[in-house]
């Protein structure tokens, strides 16, 4: 089996299993996700592997990280996540990528990811849930974040923190490479939030 077999099979096992535990139908989870039933149906089944902007509005809805919808399996109270287990979910032909590093869920999902921007391009975000938190270290090179319209300059060595209720962008406008590792904060969903 592939990797991305691998991938398909676990986002629909954990899907079906989130969904579940929260108690939801799938047009709940529809409506909560901005997704169309029949694509939550395709994923269920495993038949097909959505973009990472549909991944990231279903876990938003479940209240679980992308690393819990990928999981391979549970683990145990120490996870160790092997370098070759981290999840690249995007990249581009000139270099740029993100890789999932790890998460968990207590008490609502919080993940680690380390992202590449090559010069000139550039990572657009929808808002999160209420609530959620980003925090970004930046390794090398400057981030130009751009959030509610506004853009913040974080050059090599400085972090930056916003709620990400709101669209961002992370953006490279330097000429070199900007490296960055970022922690994503999602509050809890509770059964009767909309």
């Amino acid at each position: 089996m592939s990797d991305l077999d691998l991938l398909t099979q676990s986002l629909a096992r954990n899907v079906r299993h989130w969904r579940s535990v929260r108690g939801f139908t799938l047009d709940v989870l529809a409506a909560r996700a901005a997704v169309s039933r029949g694509m939550l149906i395709q994923i269920e089944q495993a038949r097909t592997n959505p973009s990472i902007g549909t991944v990231v509005k279903i876990g938003d809805a479940l209240g679980v990280s992308i690393t819990t919808l990928l999981d391979y399996e549970q683990g145990p109270k120490v996870r160790i996540v092997p370098a070759e287990r981290a999840v690249r979910l995007w990249h581009t032909e000139a270099g740029s990528y993100n890789k999932l590093l790890a998460g968990t869920e207590a008490p609502g999902p919080l993940e680690m990811w380390e992202w590449r921007l090559m010069p000139g391009e550039s990572s657009s975000s929808e808002p999160h849930p209420g609530g959620t938190v980003e925090l970004v270290h930046v390794t090398t090179g400057e981030l130009t974040l751009t959030v509610d319209g506004e853009d913040h300059l974080v050059p090599a060595g400085a972090s930056a923190t916003f709620e990400a209720n709101t669209a961002h962008t992370y953006g490279n406008r330097g000429a070199v490479p900007m490296e960055l590792v970022m922690a994503v904060s999602v509050p809890p969903v509770h059964r009767d939030t909309p």
